[in-house]
């Protein structure tokens, strides 16, 4: 069974910093393109961040390019992504996910990811 499990979610004023964390288990974590998403009440879920397999690979939405950061410890099975300079608009669940691509390549289309975490709640307040 595969499981993606993040972490690290919370309130914070903006201008704060969290960094989320997500541990993957039941399939070879250095095998799969990871990526981060997000979705807030009535909007539709969105891409943040992708790194590939070896983390040499990231792609950011353009609203946080400068802020976020995605990074990977294969041998840890975990994906991270720092989250700096925070605004009221990164307020949304965020969850991790893993896409089975053989390349080293960022995917940023959540239709070709094949397992989702539960996600973890950011809110950050004005």
């Amino acid at each position: 069974q595969v499981l993606l499990v993040a972490s690290g979610g919370g309130l914070v004023q903006a201008g704060g910093s969290l960094r989320l964390s997500c541990v993957a288990s039941g399939l070879t974590f250095s095998s799969y393109t990871m990526g981060w998403f997000r979705w807030a009440p009535g909007k539709e879920r969105e891409f943040v961040a992708a790194i590939s397999l070896s983390g040499g690979r990231t792609y950011y939405t353009d609203s946080v390019k400068g802020r976020f950061t995605i990074a990977r410890d294969n041998a840890k099975n975990s994906v991270y992504l720092q989250m700096n300079s925070l605004i009221p608009e990164d307020t949304a669940v965020y969850s991790c996910a893993a896409a089975n691509d053989p390349h080293e390549v960022v995917v940023t289309n959540r239709l070709l990811y094949h397992y989702w975490g539960q996600g973890t709640q950011v809110t950050v307040s004005s």
